[in-house]
């Protein structure tokens, strides 16, 4: 166990990336004391990717990328300017409504990072607000892509807790909600010590336009409802509303209309049963293909060529973490090492809040070194035991990893958001780091909400019958 976790340790310290590190130190675990056969070996390395939970992950990949190339990130920022951009810090309060947006379409705080945290930060520079200001709010509100569905992380966890992904993705939804009030609650404290001033004029037209917007895409789930409740098939309902709504797109020209129904096709099509969450990711790339190649037309065979390349590199990344992980987190079963760190806990205490405040310090500490996807394959197998033994639902508790994994990506020595922010700020590190640190208040309220108050995250997916 000593070899396996130490020579872990010593690669990560040096600097060799997270996935060479554990397939470095399982082989060497392996060969020095020979613990299953090559064979055997190999069967986990196949085991870990051939899961159809898993083939969701090159999908939204996909399905986010395709968005970015359509630009479809610039008509979310135009629609999020429309309707808070005349509130006290209003390019702040836009850059948080962009990402609740964008969220729906990208399931990764990367995706939004440095797909429309580009447009939002320089946007905030050129309006006069100090580069760390807009570094820190968009690095915040990059935490809301894996929470809101779809999200890639639940459907990783998804597949290694043997837990619904549908239920996740329908437990990430208030506590989502939660999460942008409180940052709103944040920038407007900001505006107010400050003295921020609001950033596109008071427009009643362009408010009620974006206000009917909202109102339009809510109207077609509404619309099904209704004429399902008239006798109609649910299939006969959505073909109709769907029909209606882009008749009337094509004829008013929304500005945002069709982005906003991205999160409610794959909610409700999940809802209705005419998907499973991994089928809904594929449906998220028809979709996004619709808009950029016939409704905008803004994709190119090149733009979607690079769109297409860019998910294979990404995707190709995930899955040798993920092939790594599933080795090493099967390692550290076989060598005893999740047992030991069960035993050692509860030797602790007994008492499941004080757990959960044990667990939640573990895994931000684990989230400053381990990549997102590696930290839930190696962890899940060790505390999930240990939760259902304390009786907390493993949905709560993917919630309550994922936003601590969240948090991780904000500050080094691994956070790839915090780079990825510093390069587009043109900010060193260190700047970057102190930029992002008084926004990560707002994110420690919602993990305190979501950890010791389980109805957030449990009462969505039980009144819709995902969970007992």
């Amino acid at each position: 166990m000593l070899l396996l976790l130490g020579s872990f340790l010593v690669l990560m310290l040096i600097g060799v990336p997270v996935a060479i590190s554990m397939a470095v130190a399982s082989v060497l675990y392996i060969v020095l004391y020979g613990v299953a056969p090559d064979i055997i070996v190999a069967q986990r390395m196949i085991a870990g990717v051939e899961s159809f939970p898993l083939l969701a992950v090159p999908f939204f990949i996909l399905a986010g990328n395709l968005m970015n190339s359509a630009g479809v990130t610039g008509r979310i920022y135009s629609f999020a300017v429309a309707l808070v951009g005349w509130m006290k810090g209003g390019l702040a309060q836009v850059n948080i409504i962009g990402s609740v947006i964008f969220s729906g379409m990208s399931g990764t705080a990367l995706a939004d990072a440095a797909g429309i945290g580009t447009i939002e930060i320089k946007a905030m520079k050129d309006h006069g607000y100090p580069v760390e200001a807009a570094v820190g709010v968009t690095a915040a509100s990059a935490t809301l892509g894996p929470i809101f569905p779809p999200s890639l992380p639940f459907v990783i966890y998804g597949m290694m807790a043997n837990v619904s992904i549908g239920a996740l993705f329908m437990a990430g939804i208030l506590p989502g909600i939660v999460m942008t009030l409180l940052m709103m609650i944040t920038v407007a404290a900001f505006a107010y010590k400050k003295r921020w001033g609001s950033d596109a004029p008071f427009n009643v037209r362009e408010l009620l336009s974006a206000g009917m917007e909202i109102v339009v895409v809510l109207a077609v789930p509404l619309a099904i409802y209704l004429m399902m409740r008239a006798g109609v098939s649910m299939n006969v309902a959505a073909g109709i509303a769907l029909a209606l709504l882009l008749a009337l797109d094509w004829y008013f020209r929304f500005s945002a209309v069709m982005a906003l129904m991205t999160p409610v096709i794959l909610i409700g099509g999940m809802t209705m049963g005419w998907f499973t969450p991994t089928e809904a990711a594929v449906a998220a790339v028809l979709w996004s293909l619709f808009l950029g190649l016939v409704r905008y037309r803004t994709m190119t065979p090149s733009t979607l060529a690079k769109a297409s390349f860019d998910t294979i590199e990404t995707t190709a990344s995930v899955l040798f973490i993920v092939t790594a992980a599933s080795v090493f987190a099967w390692l550290l079963t076989v060598s005893q090492a999740a047992q030991l760190l069960s035993d050692a806990i509860l030797s602790i205490t007994d008492n499941k809040w004080v757990f959960l405040i044990l667990v939640n310090l573990l895994m931000l500490f684990v989230g400053c070194f381990l990549d997102t996807i590696a930290a839930i394959t190696i962890l899940v197998p060790i505390l999930l035991p240990i939760v259902l033994k304390f009786g907390i639902d493993p949905v709560q508790f993917g919630l309550i990893m994922t936003l601590n994994l969240m948090i991780g990506l904000l500050h080094p020595p691994l956070g790839m958001v915090l780079f990825v922010l510093s390069r587009v700020a043109k900010l060193s590190v260190e700047r970057t780091t102190m930029a992002i640190l008084p926004w990560l208040v707002p994110l420690f309220l919602a993990l305190i909400l979501i950890t010791f108050v389980p109805a957030i995250s449990l009462w969505l997916p039980q009144q819709l019958g995902l969970l007992r």
